[in-house]
């Protein structure tokens, strides 16, 4: 028997095969819904539409705490380092994340795994106590009086709530904040005007993140796939059906790039792009899978226990079924 699934995504080249349907899942009639990624994570966060979806990772780990109302699959749509969505106000002075210390650091959303990394690896690693800045809270191009899905706020961190018009964006640019963490770069940001207000922490980040990876092996993850819990439970098997199209499809893409005739993105050095991002991070940097991602999950759990996020002593086994826990 067939199974209809809505899904819920992005538009991204790891799971176009699937949307495109130039792969299928086996056993399962597909209706895809692609969203900019912000939007899908209100509808599905909020009112939670889709049988499955991409889903933010840090809020699929607080859900686990909570109503569990889903079941992972180590996949992970979106992998970013983030030294890159770092933003500053250039009068500021900021050169390194422990100048950011006491300072007014703007968050759209508290539990996007961009923040949540960000806080726990410049805590960890470059000498920033998470607690150390005075956060402040607002849209990123727009005033928002509320949280568009819902947010935990840990109680022993400095959190400002603004609502001032222009987001954060605005704010940053005319120094109401020092810096940003973000995942989409605000607008107020020229990068070939040497005069704008708005800077980045790192301007060339690669050399840092290449290190960082060195040190740690961890290309953060930013998404993970999820399926409501109780379709996957009345379905034995179908996580592993769902991870192996998946993996077949974040395969394609990569194989996309590194074969096309006709160049699948505007970059004319996308083989090159490839090929040293293989070089830096070895062929395996997005690898899907439990053994081979478990602990960089392990690290996210922590970060997100050591500043109140999580509760309870979870563990990257208590994400997924068996069946992926052999993956």
């Amino acid at each position: 028997m067939t199974l209809s699934l809505t899904i819920g995504s992005s538009d991204n080249d790891r799971l176009r095969p699937l949307i495109n349907d130039e792969i299928r899942i086996d056993g399962v009639a597909a209706t895809w819904h692609t969203h900019p990624v912000q939007e899908l994570f209100n509808l599905q966060c909020a009112r939670h539409v889709y049988d499955a979806a991409e889903y933010p990772l840090a809020t699929y780990l607080r859900d686990l705490e909570g109503p569990r109302r889903y079941l992972a699959v180590p996949i992970f749509p979106s992998r970013h380092f983030r030294f890159s969505c770092v933003f500053v106000n250039r009068a500021a002075g900021l050169t390194s994340p422990a100048d950011l210390a006491g300072k007014r650091v703007g968050i759209p959303i508290w539990d996007m795994a961009a923040a949540v990394w960000l806080r726990g690896i410049f805590d960890e690693h470059y000498g920033l106590p998470m607690r150390a800045p005075i956060y402040v809270t607002n849209g990123l191009e727009f005033g928002r009086s509320g949280d568009e899905h819902p947010q935990q706020y840990p109680a022993d961190f400095e959190i400002v709530h603004a609502d001032d018009e222009g987001g954060l964006a605005r704010m940053l640019a005319e120094g109401k904040i020092d810096a940003l963490y973000t995942a989409a770069a605000p607008s107020t940001w020229d990068p070939f005007d040497p005069d704008c207000p708005v800077t980045r922490l790192y301007e060339d980040p690669r050399e840092t993140e290449t290190a960082f990876y060195a040190k740690t092996g961890i290309l953060p993850p930013m998404h993970i796939f999820a399926v409501k819990r109780t379709i996957a439970e009345a379905h034995p098997g179908l996580t592993r059906r769902l991870f192996t199209a998946l993996n077949d499809a974040q395969q394609m893409a990569r194989d996309q790039i590194y074969h096309s005739g006709v160049l699948k993105t505007m970059l004319p050095w996308q083989l090159e792009a490839l090929l040293d991002t293989e070089r830096r991070l070895g062929q395996g940097y997005w690898s899907g899978g439990f053994a081979r991602n478990r602990d960089t999950l392990q690290a996210i759990i922590r970060y997100m226990g050591e500043e109140g996020l999580l509760k309870t002593n979870m563990t990257p086994e208590d994400m997924f079924d068996a069946d992926m826990l052999a993956t």
